[in-house]
């Protein structure tokens, strides 16, 4: 499977698993590939809404371009959700805020080992906010 396939089954994982916990959730076609920042999902519950940045990765890190962050951040701003990047590090989902990335000269990183510590797993995530 290429990596755009990994990327689009990845995001339709998400969606589903949102839709369980009775969370509408769509996904955003086309996003990363327009010339209009969007997040790959959008999300909310009960007047919250999420904007989320979704990596499926092999490795037990993941950067983020610096463009990549501050078209997440605008978007969700200009949209009113909170900003969320997501990796799915082996067969797990972890979901960082924005501010919990690690700042490299050139780009966010988000590691499986920051993961175990800041990230949340979409059932805490989800009740964070219930």
């Amino acid at each position: 499977m290429n990596r755009k396939n990994k990327g689009i089954c990845g995001e339709r994982e998400l969606v589903h698993q949102f839709w369980s916990f009775g969370w509408p959730c769509i996904r955003v076609a086309g996003s990363g590939s327009n010339k209009y920042p969007s997040p790959d999902i959008l999300t909310g519950h009960a007047g919250r809404m999420l904007a989320i940045e979704c990596k499926v990765v092999a490795s037990n890190k993941k950067y983020f371009t610096k463009q990549e962050v501050d078209d997440l951040k605008f978007f969700a701003k200009e949209f009113g959700a909170e900003a969320y990047v997501t990796v799915k590090f082996g067969k797990i989902w972890y979901f960082f805020s924005i501010d919990d990335l690690e700042e490299k000269d050139n780009s966010y990183l988000a590691s499986e080992e920051m993961a175990k510590i800041k990230a949340f797993l979409i059932e805490e995530l989800i009740q964070s906010y219930e």
